[in-house]
């Protein structure tokens, strides 16, 4: 396979296509090897546009949505960011060449240590990987310029919004088969949050995250 070809038509046939035109993130891309990221064996189809399985029922994210993602968050190289889900580090090591810093959280600790290694390899140092359970919360009290889950929940857990720091955003999957949506919450400098939609997507939910709430009379 002619990896540069490849990438350069994952990148002009499928990322750019979907509306993704900033040129730092584009610039990122076309610098990122993301044939480093995918599990064994998955070489030839690391630019497919599919989602990828990495075990313990979860998947890389397709490259356009990971794309449409990273320019959603807009972030400018000075941010901190949370990530929950890390998989094989892939989108992690995009936001580490985005932002400041980055800590991902996983419930897999073989997750992590794959991880670490293709980050260690690629040079990333800015990355702090975290066992645990996150799929409703990471330390109390903490918060992040930018917040990215990368499963679906059911509906956005109240703690990720407290986490959410002024002038920072959140970036989630919200719904259920078979209707989901990509959505970002903002939080202003005097606090207030607000909520847009983005677009219809579908990724594998975070393990272990909370039912939606029943409606109450």
């Amino acid at each position: 396979m002619d990896i540069e070809r490849a990438r350069f038509n994952m990148i002009e046939q499928q990322i750019r296509t979907w509306e993704v035109l900033d040129s730092w993130v584009l610039s990122t891309l076309q610098d990122f090897h993301r044939e480093d990221f995918v599990p064994a064996g998955y070489t030839d189809l690391a630019f497919a546009d599919i989602q990828i399985p990495i075990g313990h029922g979860q998947t890389m994210m397709e490259p356009r949505l990971e794309a449409r993602l990273l320019q959603t968050l807009a972030l400018t190289g000075g941010e901190s960011v949370l990530e929950i889900g890390t998989g094989t580090g892939c989108m992690t090591a995009l936001l580490a060449r985005c932002a400041k810093t980055v800590t991902s959280v996983d419930i897999h600790g073989d997750f992590l240590k794959g991880a670490a290694q293709r980050l260690r390899q690629t040079g990333i140092n800015t990355v702090t990987l975290e066992e645990g359970d996150a799929a409703d919360d990471w330390k109390p009290g903490s918060t992040w310029d930018a917040i990215l889950l990368t499963g679906s929940v059911p509906e956005i857990p109240p703690a990720f919004e407290r986490a959410v720091a002024k002038n920072g955003r959140l970036v989630a999957v919200v719904g259920q088969n078979p209707i989901m949506e990509a959505i970002i919450i903002f939080r202003d400098a005097n606090g207030a949050l607000s909520r847009r939609s983005l677009f219809d997507t579908h990724v594998a939910p975070l393990i272990n995250t909370p039912s939606k709430r029943a409606f109450e009379f």
